[in-house]
């Protein structure tokens, strides 16, 4: 035996002491133990990190281990586990299969048998089978108590049609007038929903002078109740009585009769009258039972709880407790068991189906602390736990931060005889992938596919997710076959996730596969997914799938990027005869696409990014074949197509012809001059930029515009033209960028023309207005890097200066160095390590500067030094 006891002192690893019989279950010592939030995991169930974590957890699992295996009958098993392993379509091979069988176990065939195989068995099936093959053997003839007892199984499981096949075949099988014979008819009828034939059959019964059993009588009469004939309960209630047969059955079944039609206060009437009449019964626990039943549906629980008071007993007390936690009245039903220990009089301890039905709404509700409370008073109590209990303790140490326990007791469930049920694998699973454990949540889920369980969707559900967050590609593969085998269809995140990752890994193909079978399905594979195939197949070079796949994930109603878009037209540009390939797709985009300028505008783009403005030109011409006028936007992308292909003339005939149609705009202007600047030709970028503002006043070009004249043309030493678009730029408002800057310091280093063309751009006579002017300023930053003034610079005032002018960046920095590195090197060495102190990541060219520096300067371990830090940040970054 093992103590369990102080439980919230200690956790619930107190299971693992030695258990003292002789001190009872003290509910109240340990609810008055805990200070802590019930509701909280952490307190009353920490993680044990001692040593002897492991020793302690298999002792606990020890002692569950050995509380399950009390439960069962090993004869009553091993009969339905035969039963359930024959199957065959062909009845007459299935029977010889289980009379093999059951034969071979030497049954001595009882009516008490064939009643606890019946009551035990949970398999409807298989219970059908044992009452067949019952029937069929010598000298066995099934009673009226074994055909109730079938009946009412059928009934439970709504399986009336073979209800009816068995007594019609009884009917014709069994003729005669005995009484027996129609005892089980009319109580089979009575069961199966079906009173008004019963009472025909009686009537028949009484015509030929037979008469129903005390048995049958009340199976009658309660099917009566049960149905609302209640003009029948009253005369079948009579005759019970004029045959004396009247017994706590019969006022039972009066009580739930007077209860279903509402009169509540006369069925307490009958009820205090047969107990004070002094009649003989048994026991009146289930006459009470019955109005508490009544009083509990009508949600009269005041009312019920004063009668349970008074005339307490076993039976009632089964019913109050049921009624309770039906009613989700935890609390109460808590009280009540704990009043009832505290009896001086015999202790009541529910059955195992009162513990489990309690326990399991506190599971459900999180109240860990009273789930283990009862969880150890079954156990202390000797109350073997059936299948539900084993599956809710397993759920209980998942809950309760505990799963290692719950699969150690899993993996035994051949010796203990568990049966998991959908609960509990959820649980199970939901526990271990929310711990990580996903390689143990997917063989469980395995483990009941492979037993012919199948756990649901739920659990499905669950593993999906996991495996979508640790992306375990070989079992996604395994998840997506068994889901298909079985027709479930996973979330379109696990679909989106699994192929994701199949194409990261290089398994392009097999994530096209599962796409095809997602079509196959009628199912849709998500956007993201068709993504990743998309540019997976763009970088195999493979653009013709590529561009099946866009129209397709099109007709599957996802919106592509513009991006994505462009990708694949660019793929099939660098592919063979990319002018069918590129005819065909836009073929394809016309028939599933309203013709629109957007449409065409992603040819365009595309085919320039592609470097061919020739398909870009054909489409824009297209675009006026087909009565669209090109927008804007259309002639923005096919001036960069034009542009980026270094098509200058093309460009310029389009600028042209479009400044005929409509006024140039921003984004026109900018896009031409732009292009133009990278396209290496200065001169006629200055002279449209020059035209067009010269025509164009309000126009206000965008800061790349500037830029982009400010670096072509210092790159072809064009200095005087660079003064006037930085004058025509302030003058617009535009700021001084640090892009502008640096290449102006640049430039300044390099080539001391730039100041002195700077000079000759200025004022001959400088006034206080034209000093302060930021042109000015800029000149003298100019001539301080061009070395046109002092040799010594102080680096505060240096970076104070350029702050002046322009925000500072890391590159403006190594300009500073490398102005510094010439003659000051001490003040290098200071800027460089401001430059760290500010936050500022130095790049390769930094360190270069520094080193190159030193080791002209002669300090050679300085360079080294700094050629160390360079090969150190360079390790980080890789």
């Amino acid at each position: 035996m093992v103590r369990l006891r102080h439980l919230k002192q200690n956790s619930i690893r107190a299971l693992l002491s030695p258990l003292n019989t002789n001190n009872p279950f003290n509910y109240s010592t340990l609810a008055a133990s805990t200070t802590t939030n019930p509701l909280s995991l952490n307190p009353l169930f920490p993680s044990f990190s001692s040593p002897s974590h492991k020793l302690q957890a298999n002792d606990l699992v020890l002692t569950f281990r050995e509380w399950f295996k009390s439960s069962g009958n090993p004869l009553l098993d091993q009969i339905l586990e035969v039963l359930s392993s024959i199957e065959n379509q062909d009845l007459i091979v299935e029977r010889e299969a289980i009379d093999a069988a059951l034969s071979s176990l030497n049954l001595h065939l009882t009516e008490s048998l064939v009643l606890d195989v019946l009551s035990y068995g949970k398999d409807v099936l298989s219970c059908t089978k044992f009452f067949d093959w019952a029937g069929r053997q010598p000298g066995f003839h099934h009673s009226r108590a074994t055909f109730h007892a079938i009946f009412k199984i059928l009934s439970r499981a709504k399986l009336m049609s073979l209800m009816f096949y068995y007594l019609d075949s009884y009917s014709k099988l069994r003729g005669g007038h005995k009484s027996n014979f129609h005892n089980i008819l009319v109580m089979g009828y009575a069961v199966a929903g079906k009173p008004e034939i019963a009472l025909q059959l009686f009537g028949r019964m009484r015509y030929q002078g037979i008469d129903l059993d005390d048995f049958a009588y009340h199976v009658l009469l309660n099917a009566l109740v049960e149905e609302g004939y209640f003009d029948g309960v009253e005369s079948i209630a009579t005759q019970i009585k004029n045959r004396g047969l009247e017994s706590e059955i019969t006022y039972s079944i009066l009580v739930k009769s007077f209860c279903r039609k509402k009169e509540f206060d006369k069925a307490e009437s009958y009820l205090r009258g047969v107990i004070n009449s002094g009649i003989k019964i048994k026991s009146g626990g289930y006459i009470v039972g019955a109005l508490v039943d009544g009083l509990c549906k009508n949600n009269e629980f005041e009312k019920a709880g004063k009668l349970v008071d008074e005339f307490g007993e076993f039976h009632v007390y089964d019913i109050w407790i049921r009624e309770l936690v039906r009613a989700r009245k935890l609390d109460g039903a808590m009280e009540f068991l704990q009043k009832t220990r505290n009896q001086k009089t015999a202790v009541y301890v529910p059955d195992v189906f009162r513990y489990n039905s309690l326990i399991l709404r506190l599971l459900r509700e999180n109240r860990l602390e009273e789930v283990c409370d009862l969880v150890i008073e079954m156990r202390e109590n000797n109350i073997p736990p059936d299948e539900l209990t084993m599956n809710i303790v397993l759920c209980f140490f998942c809950k309760a931060g505990m799963v290692d326990i719950a699969v150690k007791l899993y993996d035994s469930r051949t010796e203990i005889g568990l049966s998991l049920s959908s609960m509990a694998v959820n649980y199970l699973m939901n526990t271990l992938c929310r711990d990580g454990s996903v390689i143990d949540a997917y063989r469980i889920l395995k483990n009941s596919l492979d037993q012919g369980y199948f756990p649901g969707k739920t659990a499905f559900s669950i593993m999906a997710d996991a495996l979508c967050k640790v992306e375990k590609v070989d079992i996604m593969d395994d998840l997506f076959r068994v889901a298909l085998e079985h027709k479930i269809m996973l979330s379109d995140k696990f679909h989106e996730k699994y192929i994701n990752a199949l194409c990261r890994i290089g398994r392009l193909e097999d994530g096209y596969i599962r796409h095809v079978e997602l079509n196959r399905l009628n199912e849709v594979t998500p956007k993201f997914a068709y993504n990743s195939l998309i540019d997976g197949f763009i970088n195999r070079k493979r653009g013709d799938i590529a561009a099946m796949l866009l129209i397709q994930m099109q007709e599957k109603h996802h919106t592509p990027t513009r991006k994505l878009f462009c990708g694949v037209i660019q793929s099939i540009c660098e592919m063979e005869n990319p002018e069918i390939q590129f005819q065909k797709l836009l073929e394809m985009q016309l028939s599933i696409q309203k013709l629109g300028c957007w449409v065409f505008n992603h040819f365009i783009e595309g085919a320039g990014i592609a470097k061919r403005p020739d398909l870009a030109k054909e489409v824009y011409q297209m675009m006026k074949r087909n009565g669209i006028s090109p927008n804007v936007s259309a002639d923005i992308l096919l001036l960069k197509s034009f542009l980026s292909s270094e098509k200058v003339s093309n460009s310029l005939s389009l600028f042209y012809d479009v400044s005929k149609k409509r006024k140039i705009g921003r984004k026109v202007f900018n896009t031409i001059v732009v292009g133009l600047c990278k396209a290496n030709k200065p001169d006629i970028a200055l002279s449209i930029f020059s035209e067009i503002r010269e025509k164009e006043k309000t126009l206000r070009p965008s800061l790349e515009c500037y830029e982009e004249l400010v670096y072509v043309l210092c790159k072809y030493k064009r200095y005087d033209k660079v003064m006037d678009v930085i004058s025509d730029m302030i003058r617009v408002g535009r700021p001084l960028s640090s892009f502008i800057g640096n290449n102006l310091l640049l430039y300044s280093l390099k080539d001391q023309n730039l100041y002195s063309t700077w000079v000759d751009s200025l004022p001959t006579e400088s006034t206080e207005s034209t000093q302060s002017s930021p042109m000015w300023k800029l000149g003298e930053l100019v001539g301080l890097f061009s070395d046109r003034f002092r040799d010594d610079v102080d680096i505060d005032e240096l970076e104070e200066v350029v702050g002046k002018c322009f925000p500072l960046d890391i590159y403006t920095y190594n300009m500073l160095l490398r102005k510094l590195i010439k003659k000051q090197v001490d003040d290098a060495s200071r800027l460089f390590r401001k430059i760290c102190e500010k936050g500022y990541k130095p790049n390769q060219w930094t360190y270069e500067t520094l080193v190159h520096g030193f080791y002209r300067h002669g300090r050679a371990a300085e360079g080294k030094l700094h050629t160390w830090r360079h090969t150190c940040d360079i390790s980080i970054v890789l």
